[in-house]
């Protein structure tokens, strides 16, 4: 596999100052905001702080070290809020005064909330803001704009620099079948992007079955046809357990849907 964005610091810093100044809109949506962060991982390798804004430069390093919000959503795969970053029990070692020595900012901060997204099937990501108050519903829904923005510029950045054709290719096919199926999984289980994809994506290690498969299962399954690739888009043909998988994952669907 060629080099990643998690272990090319030096050869994406062009891509972290174009984050960062997409996490610093976010302030002016989201009121109390204190700082933003973006941390990514691919696979089974740790999390790491891609870019920063105010406060979260010295906290995302801190939550990965000491646990928080970021790490809680990474592992589980489901947005995370708290009215209270420190002192919370679900990360008891994340302190005040082991993050900052004093100061305005330090005295300031209250709630968070965490947003984990994808670009591909292995690369994973976390965006989070800080605030001066409790986050609430309009706060995860900024995040879900912006997490989509994110997605697509993390998508772009990997296939321009990917080097190898082939592995572009099998990125832009990957992707494309993976968004027709969170389209119907969302459709019919009237859930955001993200819930689509942790379903999918929790389809796919239950069913023992590559996430790309079963979206292409997926979709050939409600369409009764073979999904033909897009143009310049390399074809993925589903495995036999992939399309078993689909069927039945859209039975389920359907047998609780009202």
């Amino acid at each position: 596999m060629t080099e990643t964005l998690v272990n090319a610091a030096d050869r994406w810093r062009p891509l972290a100052e174009l984050l960062q100044a997409l996490l610093e809109r976010i302030s002016g949506e989201v009121p109390g905001w204190l700082g933003a962060g973006l941390t990514v991982g691919r696979g089974d390798r740790p999390l790491r702080v891609l870019a920063t804004a105010g406060v979260a430069e010295q906290l995302m390093p801190a939550q990965l070290a000491h646990g928080g919000p970021v790490v809680v959503a990474a592992d589980t795969g489901e947005p995370v809020v708290t009215d209270r970053l420190f002192g919370d029990p679900r990360w008891p070692e994340l302190l005040r005064e082991t993050v900052f020595d004093g100061g305005p900012a330090a005295e300031t901060i209250r709630g968070a909330a965490a947003l984990p997204g994808f670009w591909d099937e292995d690369g994973a990501f976390v965006l989070s803001v800080t605030l001066d108050r409790a986050p609430d519903e309009e706060t995860l829904a900024v995040l879900r704009r912006y997490a989509k923005l994110t997605e697509m510029t993390l998508v772009v950045a990997e296939t321009a620099t990917a080097g190898d054709p082939d592995q572009t290719l099998d990125l832009l096919a990957s992707r494309a079948a993976i968004e027709q199926a969170k389209g119907a999984i969302m459709a019919v289980r009237r859930c955001p992007p993200d819930e689509a994809w942790q379903t999918l994506r929790r389809a796919s290690q239950e069913f023992n079955v590559k996430v790309r498969e079963l979206a292409v299962a997926l979709v050939e399954y409600l369409g009764g046809e073979v999904a033909a690739p897009a143009q310049g888009v390399r074809e993925i043909r589903p495995s036999a357990p992939a399309h078993r998988a689909a069927e039945r994952l859209w039975s389920a669907f359907t047998n609780v849907s009202p």
